[in-house]
């Protein structure tokens, strides 16, 4: 017995014993790669530093540990690492890195073993694929209007920092009458205002309305619109949250009522936007509440037929969930990828296909790498996501009730704007959301 004391304690490590009561009820071939000396020090070092930083968050049901993993925390550090590699190696002087750029042979094997060994065309190639839509130009007010949406990613003072950055994004605006932007994350008022300073260096009219600081962790994100202010006008007292009392969502929609200025006497398109960002773990009951939003801001207090969500959903058009169920409901996003690496297809612009008859069939994703000459490591500088846009008839095709009257050339500022915004949930019961009442 002794004998076998000495020997069970000579191979079993304190970290073994921790990791394998910790992992009781997972299974066996997981609990036994776990419990090899090696990889049970990993854990058993790594697993507290996870909780600190809120990774991995800890809770005992039943006597027995349970793990909780935060991919948003994770996420976030992971972008803080990026910024932080980004910033050191920008600070390298010149000399180092051209000194190993001399060492690095100008062509490798690999490229021969892929053109010439039938590997090329397995390859992807997304970004030589052209849309049914050509890229959006900057262009004189037509007869269509182009709505477009952008997940740029981790927008704040580092990004705000790179010139080079932040002039692609400015030419991306212009290039639409209205971007519905996620992912603002930062407290410096100073980033959209020198953002939109820039949109408007070459003679533009853009301004923007931002919504609340919204999620559930410290990492706060705000929702964007960045409009042509000589093209469409806003209703200040549209500008909204959607609430949620039951906390279905992540980050609640922001949504804005919109129409064309019209020069003739028939009257200009008007709708609302919804601004939305789905959590990436909890996409299924977002999506399905996203529904209820969606067919309860068509029962909206303005005679309003046109309702727009666009976002990023991060989910594909086959996984809308009951969103994707509803009557008549379309997309202009069909599986093609909307990240910048070109894998995945996050983003989209859903609306009802009977009701917004003013959509002409015209839309598309924009390429930041072809229409920018960059490499793929410089577009995703710029955002892991790709713009998605489309087209509408800037004239009315439904009922439709006028803006309210709007202020002078004076736009309220964004706290004004938010306050204003917040108090019309009270005050309107038509967008009181009846869907969340389940």
């Amino acid at each position: 017995m002794a004998l076998f004391r000495r020997k069970f304690f000579r191979k079993v490590s304190p970290s073994q014993l921790v990791v394998g009561f910790a992992s009781s009820g997972l299974p066996w071939p997981l609990r036994w790669i776990l419990g090899t000396r090696f990889v049970s020090r990993i854990v058993f070092f790594l697993i507290p530093v996870l909780i600190v930083i809120g990774v991995l968050t800890l809770d005992w049901s039943n006597g027995w540990p349970k793990f909780s993993y935060n991919r948003e925390r994770a996420r976030d550090i992971g972008e803080a690492a990026q910024g932080i590699a980004n910033e050191v190696r920008e600070r390298i002087p010149d000399r180092v890195t051209e000194s190993i750029r001399n060492h690095i042979p100008e062509r490798l094997p690999l490229n021969d073993w892929a053109t010439n060994g039938g590997i090329a065309e397995h390859l992807p190639t997304s970004w030589n694929r052209q849309t049914s839509a050509e890229a959006p130009i900057r262009r004189e007010a037509g007869a269509t209007l182009r709505i477009a949406s952008f997940n740029i990613q981790v927008f704040g003072t580092t990004k705000a920092a790179k010139p080079e950055v932040m002039q692609v994004l400015a030419d991306v605006v212009r290039r639409f009458d209205i971007v519905a932007i996620q992912e603002l994350r930062t407290t410096d008022d100073s980033v959209l205002e020198g953002f939109l300073q820039l949109i408007n260096s070459g003679g533009y009219g853009y301004r923007y309305v931002a919504g609340q600081r919204l999620g559930r962790t410290s990492s706060k994100e705000q929702y964007v619109f960045v409009y042509d202010a000589t093209r469409v006008e806003i209703d200040p007292q549209s500008i909204i949250t959607v609430p949620d009392p039951q906390d279905y969502l992540h980050r609640e929609p922001t949504i804005a009522r919109f129409q064309v200025r019209s020069a003739t006497t028939q009257p200009g398109f008007s709708f609302i936007l919804a601004n939305i960002h789905t959590d990436p773990d909890e996409t299924d009951t977002e999506l399905d509440a996203l529904a209820d939003v969606f067919v309860s801001l068509q029962q909206n207090g303005w005679r309003e037929d046109d309702v727009i969500l666009l976002g990023d959903l991060n989910v594909s058009y086959q996984k809308l969930g009951r969103l994707g169920q509803l009557p008549n409901i379309a997309y202009t996003v069909h599986g093609e990828p909307t990240n910048t690496r070109g894998n995945q297809s996050y983003d989209n612009i859903v609306f009802d296909r009977l009701a917004t008859t003013e959509f002409t069939g015209v839309a598309g994703i924009l390429n930041l790498q072809q229409e920018y000459g960059l490499n793929l490591e410089q577009a995703i500088d710029v955002s892991d996501h790709l713009p998605v846009w489309a087209e509408f008839d800037v004239h009315e095709h439904g009922a439709q009730m006028p803006l309210a009257a709007l202020p002078g050339a004076d736009q309220p500022n964004v706290e004004q704007t938010t306050r204003r915004g917040q108090a019309r949930i009270v005050e309107n019961p038509l967008l009181k959301l009846r869907g969340y009442q389940r």
